[in-house]
């Protein structure tokens, strides 16, 4: 099991100088067109401190793929200034600054796209409230959203960023595209598992392609996934498993899976007798870094993580306690924001956009 406290080399070369990540949230802080703020570049680098790397919250790739307001958007050149800005204040703070990327896909509605019909792998709805049909994206449309990521990278690179990492995960494009539920097609894009894994796979050659065009220097590419969904039919923990298999022989530079408690155990029948974190790294057999992530707030759960991954990613403790990785560090674990997040924030100076988004959030579940 590593120490937290160990660099890492990935396998573009680069190093980080711990095996702790900031792991990306919303924070909608962002302008109304994507472009970053003050706030946001001052959230970020008051969290990268003691940290070997920072993933920003989503970065949209195209207009259309915008998914909520205040988000990130990485959709054109313009925006490269300001991501700039963004990315050099995480690096002064001696941590690696890797911008997360992603299409909303169905996960969006009118109101927050100007109007337009959201856009999918099908045009089949989300299972949620109020949910809107997207429309079907066409061949055509398929591949110039695989040729934007690929864009999105160049820019990433231009903005002077270390890496980014691919948003496969939490029912966003990508997932879409995987999963059986959003994707009905009947093409090349869709169907069987293989032909519905076509799209990431085509997606990792475009980002590679624009990383060999364009960087000078080693750039990190990371893959975040969702092991399981809830729909039927939808992603199954097996399915998953296959598409590590498919993944992990990739030149990605690390896994990271998407868990709300680092101990959380599948839905499945057959892989119920460990955590989901534990069979996802041993699926990997050791060939790409994992990153686990899910409910961590102290050194223990920092260790239990590491028992099965090669880095730690903290999300909710490093917003309410965004000097925790110091603390950690200094062995100053007394200092510990403990409190429920439910309260922690409110205590907290946030911009407006964030501490309403987290008041939303917080307090529509606090008593379930």
């Amino acid at each position: 099991m590593p120490n937290f406290n160990e660099s890492i080399t990935f396998r573009s070369g680069i190093t980080l100088k711990n095996r702790l990540m900031l792991s990306p949230m919303t924070t909608q802080l962002s302008f109304f067109n994507g472009v970053v703020t003050q706030d946001e570049i001052e959230y970020y680098a008051k969290r990268s401190k003691g940290l070997g790397a920072v993933i920003t919250g989503a970065a949209n790739v195209q207009d259309i793929g915008k998914g909520w307001p205040g988000e990130l958007s990485i959709a054109h050149d313009e925006m490269i200034p300001r991501l700039s800005e963004l990315a050099q204040a995480i690096q002064g703070q001696g941590a690696k600054a890797i911008i997360q990327i992603f299409h909303g896909g169905r996960m969006t509605n009118r109101a927050t796209l100007s109007g337009e019909q959201p856009v999918s792998a099908s045009a089949v709805p989300a299972e949620r409230p109020d949910a809107e049909t997207p429309r079907a994206l066409s061949e055509e449309e398929v591949t110039e959203t695989i040729r934007a990521f690929g864009e999105a990278t160049r820019r990433a690179i231009e903005a002077g960023f270390d890496g980014i990492e691919l948003h496969g995960a939490n029912t966003y494009l990508i997932q879409q595209f995987f999963s059986p539920h959003s994707n009905r097609r009947e093409d090349q894009w869709g169907g069987t598992l293989e032909k519905r894994y076509h799209f990431i796979e085509e997606l990792l050659k475009t980002v590679f392609q624009s990383v060999k065009t364009y960087a000078k220097k080693p750039f990190i590419v990371g893959y975040r996934f969702s092991p399981e969904e809830f729909e039927t039919p939808g992603i199954r923990f097996e399915d998953t498993l296959w598409l590590l298999e498919q993944l992990r022989e990739t030149t990605l530079d690390y896994l990271h899976v998407s868990l709300n408690t680092y101990d959380r155990v599948a839905r499945s029948d057959t892989y119920d007798q460990k955590s989901i974190l534990e069979y996802v790294h041993e699926a990997i057999q050791g060939k790409i870094p994992l990153v686990g992530v899910g409910n961590v707030r102290n050194r223990h759960d920092v260790q239990q993580v590491l028992a099965h991954a090669e880095l730690v990613a903290i999300g909710q403790q490093m917003l309410v306690d965004p000097e925790w990785a110091i603390k950690l560090l200094e062995n100053q674990d007394d200092k510990f924001v403990t409190k429920p997040f439910a309260e922690a924030y409110k205590e907290l100076y946030l911009p407006n956009p964030l501490y309403n988004f987290l008041d939303r959030r917080y307090q529509s579940t606090i008593n379930i």
